[in-house]
């Protein structure tokens, strides 16, 4: 049985630039990513030659707040920016939220959240309730893939329907949903859907979709469990 993974592999690119306010971490109480877009994208601002060196005076600065992070591949992103994670476990935009609200209270100096032009309202939304200043950045936008809808058809033809469909993200399942309802046709029902994560999870339901398995952590073992036992338990359900 196929499993067909919608996900964007990550690659370097050109980014937008996260602007100066990277470079000026006295006036925020800390950082937040909540995706590994988010920091790739912070990374392609840091790593010009010029820039470089401002981030290498600021570093040990913003080390000595806090670093929020949603998911391990995120963490390991964060690291690899010379910072320090703190939440890589809590899986969720909801779950973080709570742990900063937690942490922080409304004396706390704005957080800094580099994030998509499709972010989510759930962590802002929360922290805002709470009186936790938050200053969002934008620093990637979210677009279909030019090639999306031939890849897609290309994998039907060739490799025929997949058993299972996983999704890594809403703009995944916005994308995609008609290429494949029209490929799939009245077979849609019998496909096994996937999702990464709750959020993931809400967008496919909104569509009308059946979600066989969310991850349980946004992490590849977590996804391939969960696709194994929905896969498992069609085939004992033959």
């Amino acid at each position: 049985m196929n499993v067909l993974l919608l996900k964007e592999p990550r690659e370097s690119e050109s980014g937008p630039d996260p602007y100066i306010k990277l470079f000026q971490p006295e006036k925020h109480g800390g950082l937040i990513f909540t995706s590994p877009r988010a920091v790739e994208a912070v990374k392609m601002c840091l790593e010009s030659s010029t820039r470089r060196e401002e981030w290498g005076a600021v570093k040990d600065t913003w080390n000595r707040k806090s670093v929020y992070v949603v998911g391990k591949a995120t963490a390991s992103l964060v690291e690899a920016l010379g910072l320090n994670p703190f939440g890589e476990d809590s899986g969720t935009a909801e779950v973080l939220s709570r742990l900063i609200i937690d942490r922080e209270g409304p004396e706390t100096l704005p957080l800094l959240f580099p994030c998509g032009s499709l972010k989510r309202e759930v962590l802002p939304t929360a922290l805002r309730r709470n009186e936790i200043p938050l200053e969002t950045l934008t620093v990637y936008q979210t677009s279909e893939h030019p090639d999306l809808e031939k890849n897609i058809t290309h994998y039907f033809t060739n490799q025929g329907m997949p058993a299972s469909i996983a999704f890594f993200s809403p703009s995944g399942v916005k994308f995609c949903l008609d290429t494949l309802k029209s490929l799939a046709g009245a077979k849609l029902d019998q496909i096994k859907f996937a999702a990464v994560g709750p959020t993931t999870a809400d967008a496919l339901k909104a569509e009308g979709l059946r979600v066989s398995c969310t991850a349980e952590k946004p992490t590849p073992q977590h996804l391939a469990k969960g696709i194994a036992q929905a896969l498992s338990s069609n085939v004992s359900d033959l």
